[in-house]
């Protein structure tokens, strides 16, 4: 599992790519104060991904500084491609991940084959709550975050999981990146992506709410929307095989 110097920054990633298989590579992209390790085992050894799963600049095991902008993490993962000599990928991402995953669709539509979208948005807006506590009171914007992060059926051990990560995150990075979610709106571009979509949508989730599942697909062209019930935002974690189930069998119709 190497950390990869790239054009615009050194990128660490999980490989978890069959060297032997001719199927397309799909780059898996965590959210807002993430890592790799947002995605699950049922998604990141799924033969049908063909999976690279990468820290975002700053977080888990790449190297600070971390991006104010989404576009700016979008670049950071088409300069990864370029490193890795791959000309066009499935493309991944979990809420701010998504944000990123459809900027590089909109940006270097070349080099997306397709889209996998989860708990995500056109618009990325932060609660005030949020933004205004990060720096000064971070243990209780983590109890908040924390919250909102899941459904009803999450476990305790979930919740601790992701506090524990939340309270060793480096917290100005964790701003910026909220930052970053809250002025990402992409409403009036939208509709300009053409490529092949899955949405995964829970009805439980406080931070992206399932109505905004059904605005993406309503504006994108291409898309399919899954409704995942009693599922919240951290839907990758807290029901990881239905999630896993979802994309493979996207991913097979698009292989297909």
């Amino acid at each position: 599992m190497p950390l990869l110097q790239t054009a615009s920054a050194p990128i660490w990633y999980a490989d978890h790519r069959d060297p032997v298989s001719h199927l397309p590579t799909t780059l898996l992209i965590h959210g807002a104060g993430g890592t790799h390790l947002d995605w699950p085992a049922e998604l990141r050894r799924m033969p049908e991904a063909n999976a690279i799963i990468p820290d975002l600049p700053g977080h888990g095991r790449s190297p600070e500084p971390g991006r104010a902008s989404i576009a700016a993490y979008a670049a950071d993962m088409i300069a990864l491609l370029d490193a890795l000599k791959i000309q066009q990928a499935f493309i991944a991402g979990h809420s701010m991940g998504g944000g990123i995953a459809q900027t590089m669709a909109l940006h270097y539509p070349q080099r997306v084959k397709g889209l996998i979208l989860i708990g995500t948005s056109a618009k990325l807006g932060v609660h005030p709550d949020i933004l205004n506590g990060i720096m000064g009171e971070t243990a209780r914007v983590t109890s908040l975050l924390v919250d909102w992060y899941y459904g009803s059926g999450a476990t305790d051990t979930l919740r601790r999981r992701s506090k524990q990560q939340l309270m060793e995150f480096n917290p100005q990075i964790l701003y910026n990146d909220y930052v970053a979610c809250n002025a990402f709106d992409i409403r009036d571009q939208v509709a300009r992506i053409k490529a092949p979509t899955l949405i995964i949508g829970g009805t439980e989730d406080k931070l992206t709410p399932f109505k905004f599942s059904e605005s993406l697909r309503d504006h994108l062209p291409n898309a399919r929307l899954i409704k995942l019930e009693g599922a919240g935002h951290f839907m990758t974690l807290e029901q990881p095989q239905a999630v896993a189930d979802a994309a493979r069998t996207w991913l097979l119709e698009q292989q297909g």
